[in-house]
């Protein structure tokens, strides 16, 4: 079984930023695409950022030139850099990886960007 456990959510004023974590278990971490989701209130989930196993990135519109997604594979984390955040980024991230057509997430971290 996999686990997900995201760390680094607070409040910041818009401008600021935050450096979200994702602890994943187990010893295959360095084969998952990891994404890194959104949940605003009365919105629906959205994805915010991925990279594969080799690296490769994709981000959001709303999010790009802004927020950086990487991966520590010895550490088993993946982080999403938040930089210049904006209220509109306040939501709980969450992040994920499927895994035999399963998906994974964590319990997600709160983000709360003031105005």
């Amino acid at each position: 079984q996999v686990q997900l456990v995201e760390s680094g959510g607070d409040l910041v004023q818009a401008g600021g930023s935050l450096r979200l974590s994702c602890a994943v278990s187990g010893s295959m971490f360095r084969i998952y695409t990891m994404r890194w989701h959104r949940q605003a209130p009365g919105k629906q989930r959205e994805l915010v950022a991925s990279i594969t196993s080799g690296g490769s990135t994709n981000y959001a519109d709303s999010v790009k030139g802004r927020f950086t997604i990487s991966r520590n594979n010895a550490k088993n984390t993946v982080y999403l850099q938040m930089n210049s955040l904006k209220a509109e980024d306040t939501a709980v991230y969450y992040c994920n990886l499927d895994m035999l057509s399963s998906g994974y997430w964590g319990q997600g971290t709160q983000v709360t960007v003031s105005s």
